[in-house]
């Protein structure tokens, strides 16, 4: 499905979200003095105007950067001043100037590149394809504007000549499937470039394909992860519209938790929406270990939620290790201590008389983890 397009929403709290998270990744990324290579696999037109009749159909921009043009910068944490001072550049730096146009990713990650590092960008859709070609129709050598799937592009990317890459990938999810194609190919990522950083775009909605999501990104084998997500109001009674978005970040520099720690609360303030609906804004801050292609994550206490709401309830932090082990069932006659029945290599011993020996009682619900 190709029906998808960007100009409706740029702008809006979700871009914010991405860009600020993107801008905080490259400044990071551009340190080392070896190439970085940056891959949008879902590039879009590359810059949106605001005053078109696509943005202003819906204004989502109003909820979104239009939230922050008017405030001092001094009234901000230094990243977020950062990321609307790149906006104000787009809009040609004028003071006071208004608001007028907005980047996509593809310009940010233009701007934040040396000459040695390359910027590869896919757009799938027809005409933002086209856009975006026009759009970086004079840019230099280092980017290149590729008309197809972005997915099938980044698999013949990686591994990169430099062994280093930062990967942006933020499809619409307009299909269910978008969520399975997404996770299979970070899998195939991970064995091809296992060191490369994976910037992933999701949706918060209230359907089981995006509320699971984050969890099954836990299980890929990363060496770390960070999931954010930023919600600017109550998800709605029916269940649709987006009231927030994610980014979840494979191989995260180690910077990027205390960045956001910092300026997510001031980012609630400001973009929670008015009324009854904004009471329910709130961000999730999450970091952790990487897990396996299973079920079972390795090291899930290293993972520290927060969870904070400055119009609600009070925010509190939360740490999904906390939980108490289920108590093991007292041992049966025969067994040695501290050593379940049952397990392989600790067979129960058979006495001769097997009826004169009772059975261990059988572990009831009360026993199950969590109840």
């Amino acid at each position: 499905m190709l029906s998808y397009r960007h100009a409706f929403h740029a702008g809006n709290h979700a871009d914010v979200l991405k860009h600020l998270v993107l801008l905080q990744l490259l400044d990071y990324l551009t340190q080392k003095d070896k190439a970085l290579y940056v891959i949008d696999t879902h590039a879009g037109a590359g810059a949106y105007d605001l005053k078109s009749d696509y943005a202003k159909k819906l204004a989502e921009f109003q909820g979104g950067i239009g939230r922050l043009w008017e405030v001092p910068p001094a009234d901000l944490p230094p990243a977020l001043a950062d990321y609307v001072a790149r906006i104000r550049q787009f809009n040609g730096n004028e003071a006071n100037g208004p608001l007028r146009l907005y980047p996509g990713s593809p310009w940010l990650a233009q701007q934040g590149l040396r000459d040695i590092d390359r910027l590869r960008l896919y757009e799938l859709h027809s005409t933002d394809a086209r856009l975006l070609a026009a759009n970086f129709k004079d840019a230099s050598r280092q980017v290149q504007v590729t008309s197809g799937d972005g997915l099938a592009g980044m698999k013949a990317l990686l591994p990169p000549p430099s062994r280093r890459a930062l990967v942006l990938i933020d499809p619409s999810y307009e299909v269910k499937t978008d969520y399975a194609t997404i996770y299979k190919s970070l899998q195939d990522a991970l064995q091809r470039f296992a060191t490369g950083t994976y910037a992933v775009w999701y949706p918060c909605l209230n359907r089981p394909e995006s509320r699971q999501f984050p969890d099954r990104l836990k299980r890929l084998p990363a060496k770390d992860w960070l999931h954010v997500s930023l919600h600017v109001r109550s998800p709605d009674a029916d269940g649709f519209g987006m009231a927030g978005s994610g980014m979840f970040i494979l191989n995260p520099p180690w910077t990027l938790a205390a960045t956001l720690k910092e300026v997510l609360p001031r980012l609630v303030e400001l973009l929670a929406e008015e009324g009854d609906a904004g009471k329910g804004a709130h961000f999730v801050l999450e970091s952790g270990a990487g897990g396996t292609l299973g079920d079972t994550p390795l090291r899930p206490e290293r993972a520290r939620p927060t969870v904070f709401n400055p119009r609600g309830s009070a925010g509190f932090p939360s740490n999904t290790a906390g939980r108490k082990a289920p108590r093991a069932p007292a041992a049966s006659a025969g067994q040695k201590p501290g050593r379940p029945a049952g397990k392989p290599g600790n067979p129960p011993q058979s006495p001769r008389n097997p009826a004169a020996t009772p059975r261990p009682p059988r572990k009831g619900p009360s026993g199950r983890s969590g109840a």
